[in-house]
């Protein structure tokens, strides 16, 4: 381990791989549901299935790539040659989700999405768990990981608003499947510059020399299970996470049905995501001066104070309804710099504690909890639409003369606001036991305090 400030170039290229983090998990959260439902003609408890699935894979697959990457040995490191492999592979299935045929039968088509999209998912897990592993590698320095957060989540919002704004724009622009099929072909290119930057950009970064774990799989997830902070602040992410993936499932479903626009949804997606280009350095100096957990504990409460103000979206004007979303983009930003911060300080302190690198496990256990909270999201969102008896077509261009009943838009609405609303409030009681912080986290990291 090294303790010393990282170069600028090494938190920049570290913060690039969050081009493909930010792109892969938010537009297939924000398009996939509505291409199956809007375009492909899907119902929606179908769709909840078809979006559900490959993502449900992953909560199994993450443990197992970061126990493969902890016993990966190359020169460049363990984590950096499954960034190249596993990123371009993403990229290529990404598109093919998007790319089907027309096949004259909506079961092929679902088949043909599900097979591309659990194709991405495989490729998505061993990208993502070896780069979220490597800030507790690269650095043992409390502040410093909180530095190389604020610089990846800058990058991440970047990305996120790059593509949730772009996605629905190019479809909105071309109509119905060539508009999905272009769509996919220019995010697989984002994907790809985030994953060649984040390979050449950490070239000279540290690379951690913690001894590789002991014993199977098992008896590490049985280890990480066990440890007390990681699991409540693990708890916390995929509620939260669920909202988040709920909100973003929404967002066309509220453009086209109570906002009725259907180039609203770019406009509520910046508004969502703008707020973290600005503020993620802020809420970082916050986390500085009253520490990391209540530092997260205030962006939740401001992220879920103004979903709830959205529940009147429909009957206010439009005006505060982009004032409220932005609103929540305030405390997104924040519940994405605290969580990830707080991370990799839990695996360091087990790392420093033991002598053995079990970064990889507590970062695949992380990345599959997260992963099936924003799946959960979209699926339990297109639960309550359906539950509100929201009516799937495959003819988009249709869409100002199709109707949905009352009761569809409220859900519609609920789904949106009231729901994430709750959950962030709920995912609140676990962090109340999370007891990690600076003092602990360098008492924990000193030789004369790790175990044999």
């Amino acid at each position: 381990m090294r303790t010393e400030v990282l170069s600028t170039r090494t938190r920049i290229g570290y913060g690039l791989g969050s081009v493909a983090t930010g792109t892969f998990g938010t537009v297939p959260g924000l398009m996939l549901l509505p291409y199956l439902t809007d375009t492909l003609g899907v119902g929606a408890a179908l769709a909840a299935v078809v979006v559900f699935a490959p993502k449900a894979w992953d909560v199994v697959l993450n443990p197992v790539a970061g126990r493969v990457t902890d016993r990966t040995v190359d020169p460049r490191g363990a984590r950096r040659p499954w960034l190249l492999r596993a990123g371009l592979s993403m990229a290529a299935c990404f598109a093919l989700v998007f790319a089907g045929p027309d096949l004259g039968s909506t079961g092929l088509e679902v088949a043909w999405v599900l097979v591309a999209y659990v194709a991405c998912a495989t490729a998505y897990a061993f990208f993502q768990v070896p780069y979220v592993a490597m800030p507790a590698e690269i650095t043992d320095s409390y502040d410093e990981r909180t530095r190389l957060m604020t610089w990846r989540v800058a990058i991440l919002a970047l990305a996120i608003m790059a593509s949730g704004a772009s996605a629905p724009a190019v479809v909105n622009a071309l109509e119905g499947r060539t508009g999905y099929r272009v769509m996919g072909l220019l995010v697989a290119v984002l994907l790809v510059v985030g994953v060649v930057g984040a390979y050449a950009g950490t070239r000279s970064a540290p690379v951690g020399r913690v001894g590789p774990g002991t014993g199977t799989l098992r008896d590490q997830l049985r280890v990480v299970a066990g440890a007390r902070d990681f699991r409540l602040l693990l708890t916390t992410f995929v509620v939260q996470a669920l909202a988040v993936g709920a909100m973003l499932a929404g967002v066309a479903y509220v453009a086209r049905w109570v906002l009725v626009d259907r180039s609203a949804a770019t406009l509520l997606f910046v508004c969502f995501v703008g707020p973290a280009l600005l503020l993620t350095p802020a809420w970082a100096a916050l986390g500085r001066r009253v520490g990391k957990r209540r530092g997260y504990e205030l962006s939740s409460l401001v992220l879920a104070l103004a979903a709830l103000v959205l529940v009147g979206a429909g009957h206010v004007p439009v005006a505060l309804v982009y004032a409220a979303t932005a609103l929540v983009g305030v405390g997104y930003a924040g519940v994405q710099v605290f969580p990830l911060a707080m991370l990799a300080d839990a695996a360091a302190v087990d790392a420093a504690r033991t002598g053995e690198n079990r970064t990889g496990v507590y970062t695949g256990v992380w990345t599959a909890g997260e992963t099936l909270g924003l799946a959960l999201g979209p699926a339990v969102y297109a639960g309550v639409l359906a539950l509100g008896g929201y009516v799937s077509t495959d003819q988009p261009a249709d869409w100002m003369t199709q109707l949905q009943p009352g009761s569809a838009v409220t859900a519609i609405t609920l789904g949106f606001s009231l729901l994430p609303a709750a959950l962030v409030l709920l995912s609140l009681l676990p962090l109340r036991g999370y007891a990690l912080d600076a003092a602990t986290v360098v008492v924990s990291a000193r030789p004369e305090d790790r175990r044999g």
